[in-house]
């Protein structure tokens, strides 16, 4: 029996170094002996690179074996110019396939072009799969750019994160004055709910062997189910067996909400650690075994190498 985790973000000393090295953002500033993550669209906030030997630690206290590292998408890296995403997105890769047990990885691509090659190489150096940023499915059109990726994806049986975060085509602006907590509260949630919908509109039938997993329970998109039905929208899709939920940033009513609608064997625990105020996998109780052994196996499956 295999627990997991499907979502949690390090910082690693390869990536915060590239980021540090950029004039403008998503960059790193070394300021009065803080590290200030400044991104466009969103508050400064605070980071710290991860104590690797501490992180494993904190996955085995939280009762898992296995953990997956994924991008965080809202910093943009994926949406940038490829001669400015490439170089972040390799040192993503770096740092994070360095992190060895019990860590897994989500790859990442640059956007920007982005083909079956861009899949490819992160595959073939150990990653289980390809996180996206929901920007780059939220509309027919956005799915219609990123369809080199998913048709590559769904070849070589490995599953797609799709994780809040903006695409080239659909750049977010000036974050203004916003509270720190409304990008999360806000943004995010549209982001994830948008994408839910336009991967069951176009996506499921394009890609009918792909496994998908949302962050954040797809922004809670799948509850309305009943507005979707009225208005002529896919509301089977709440039934797609080879599409799940990962349970990061929400509790007890939130998810049993959820299981009740898409069925707890589409629900995968994700604690977005360090974020969202996660708690171990033991909180989830009698749901333990499906939602952390069983429905993950489900999802990552296994990824084919291509000759």
């Amino acid at each position: 029996m295999t627990v997991t985790d499907v979502h949690q973000h390090v910082w690693t000393e390869p990536f915060v170094a590239a980021l540090s090295r950029r004039a403008r953002p998503p960059r790193v500033r070394a300021r009065g002996g803080r590290l200030l993550l400044e991104l466009l669209g969103e508050p400064e906030v605070e980071i710290a690179l991860d104590d690797v030997p501490a992180r494993a630690e904190r996955v085995r206290a939280d009762g898992l074996d296995r953990a997956i590292v994924a991008p965080s998408s809202p910093l943009g890296i994926e949406a940038l110019p490829r001669d400015e995403a490439w170089p972040l997105v390799e040192a993503y890769h770096v740092g994070a396939l360095a992190l060895g047990d019990p860590f897994d990885v989500w790859g990442a691509v640059a956007l920007d072009g982005a083909g079956p090659d861009d899949v490819d190489e992160p595959l073939d150096r150990g990653a289980i799969g390809i996180a996206l940023p929901a920007g780059a499915l939220a509309t027919p059109d956005a799915l219609r750019r990123v369809q080199p990726v998913l048709e590559r994806l769904e070849a070589r049986g490995a599953p797609l994160l799709v994780h809040p975060g903006p695409a080239p085509w659909a750049q977010r602006g000036p974050g203004g004055e916003l509270p720190e907590w409304w990008p999360a509260s806000a943004t995010y949630v549209a982001e994830q709910a948008a994408a839910w919908l336009a991967f069951a509109a176009r996506g499921r039938a394009a890609h009918p062997q792909l496994r998908v997993v949302f962050a954040g329970l797809a922004g809670l998109a799948p509850l309305h189910v009943e507005r979707l039905r009225a208005r002529g929208g896919p509301a089977d899709a709440v039934t797609d067996p080879r599409t799940f939920f990962d349970t990061s940033s929400y509790g007890r009513v939130a998810i049993g909400a959820m299981s009740a609608v898409v069925g707890p064997a589409q629900l995968v625990y994700g604690s977005d650690r360090p974020y969202a105020g996660a708690e171990g996998a033991a909180g989830l109780g009698a749901r333990l075994e499906a939602f952390a052994v069983d429905n993950p196996a489900g999802l990552l499956g296994r990824t084919l190498v291509l000759a």
